[in-house]
């Protein structure tokens, strides 16, 4: 059978790993593919670049459309990054030019999947994306066909390395955001503009894919509520860890009859859940299938080796002839999305206040509380109120309050916030942080 012919677009981290790869398991990879894999392509920005891999025996290309439409190739490999501009023109002309594409762009599938998905069914090719998703860990694969038989009802997990290295550096260390974000930075596990990351985006790309592969609806990015980790403080993390949970920046999918509630924020995991327990720059996806239960994978997130296993893995499918529609049924059987507000979500929380220390505080808070029908589990107090004591005590700073609900709704958590800052007790803004038991 004739070779498989790639072009891979973009030599950075990732593109190398995958030329490294071909070259030490390409004889493998042919035996249990039944042809061969051979890169005839590349391009990258810039080609005198230093590189630890040898590209002088591939076409050098230095525009990736010209080598996304080339008869030199089968499969364009779409490593550039970016949610639009050059990455999409290329794989819009593959696909059009009747090319495979594999790509790992994240960002580009959250924001135009499903024209994508459409184009590739229009040519009769593949869209393939195992990479797109937490790195190594094969995902989209066990979505797309290990599940088949299950209906899931939740995708959760921890998707961002980057954000999983931070929060567990501040707990195991006690530092703050700022001081482990600029660790993370010196060791190269952020990058030097780390927005897309601490604040959710990142996490909000790789959940939109998950939740069309899991319900079989159109991705759908605009509809995910989104918080990113840069408010949790030390003393978030003490009093999580006092109260017996770790937090997490959590990406959550839930189906329901109201539609589908996607939502990434730090959340509150109980320390004897194996989410908790995974740290550093791991990654975990959990699946909730109704004959498979609870199904959890663990491991790397990101890097040239992982990544570029996922990769090879789809180039391996599209080599075998196994060719699906990208979010497993095709796009015009798929769903519309239909958002369910996250306001309707209804869990535990965990409130920190900075309260002044003034005669009716805690009482109009927790009057309003009241008023929302908010009942708490408990309530915990570094020092008392003066106006608890019998003996007058010299106004300080504000003392930090922390309440647990019992379960309510995120409607009437915030009308409750907003009613408790208007009343102008506390000092700066209420912290909020979900609780999910999982």
């Amino acid at each position: 059978m004739k070779p498989l012919k790639i072009g891979v677009a973009g030599l950075g981290t990732v593109g190398t790993g995958v030329l490294r790869l071909l070259a030490e398991h390409g004889e493998a990879l042919a035996e249990r593919c039944g042809r061969s894999i051979e890169i005839t392509g590349v391009c990258a920005r810039d080609r005198d670049k230093p590189r630890d891999v040898d590209v002088s025996g591939f076409e050098w290309f230095d525009d990736p459309v010209t080598m996304a439409r080339s008869s030199s190739i089968d499969v364009l490999v779409e490593l550039i990054g970016g949610s639009d501009g050059i990455a999409q023109i290329c794989i819009e002309a593959a696909l059009v030019a009747g090319k495979h594409v594999v790509t790992a762009n994240k960002a580009l599938l959250a924001q135009h999947g499903n024209a994508l998905a459409r184009l590739a069914e229009e040519n009769l090719v593949a869209l393939n994306f195992e990479a797109a998703v937490a790195g190594g860990i094969p995902v989209v694969k066990t979505l797309r066909e290990s599940l088949a038989g299950n209906r899931i009802d939740r995708v959760y997990g921890i998707f961002n390395g980057t954000c999983n290295y931070i929060l567990s550096r501040m707990q195991s260390e006690g530092h703050t955001f700022e001081a482990v974000l600029a660790e993370a930075q010196r060791k190269g596990y952020a990058e030097a503009d780390p927005t897309f990351d601490v604040d959710g985006q990142d996490t909000a790309h790789k959940l939109a894919i998950l939740s069309s592969l899991a319900f079989g609806r159109e991705v759908s990015y605009d509809s995910i509520y989104l918080e990113g980790i840069r408010s949790i403080t030390p003393a978030d993390i003490e009093a999580a860890a006092e109260l017996g949970y770790r937090i997490k920046l959590l990406g959550v999918a839930e189906q329901s009859e109201q539609g589908v509630e996607q939502r990434v924020h730090p959340t509150m995991v109980p320390k004897s859940r194996a989410i908790a327990q995974v740290d550093g720059v791991a990654n975990c996806v959990a699946v909730c299938g109704d004959f498979v239960g609870d199904l959890m994978l663990v491991g790397p997130g990101a890097g040239a080796k992982p990544t570029a296993s996922s990769v090879v893995s789809d180039l391996a499918d599209i080599a075998r002839g196994f060719i699906h529609p990208a979010f497993t049924i095709p796009t015009a059987r798929l769903q519309p999305h239909v958002k369910a507000e996250i306001r309707g979500h209804a869990g535990g929380y965990y409130i920190r206040l900075s309260v002044h220390d003034r005669p009716g505080a805690m009482a109009s808070i927790a009057s309003r509380m009241a008023e929302q029908t908010i009942s708490l589990d408990s309530i915990v107090q570094k020092r008392p109120l003066a106006s608890a004591l019998s003996e007058p005590v010299e106004e300080s700073t504000p003392i930090p309050v922390v309440m647990i609900t019992h379960r309510t709704t995120e409607s009437a958590i915030r009308a409750a916030l907003d009613a408790i800052e208007a009343d102008g007790y506390i000092s700066e803004k209420p912290q909020m942080i979900r609780i999910e038991k999982l």
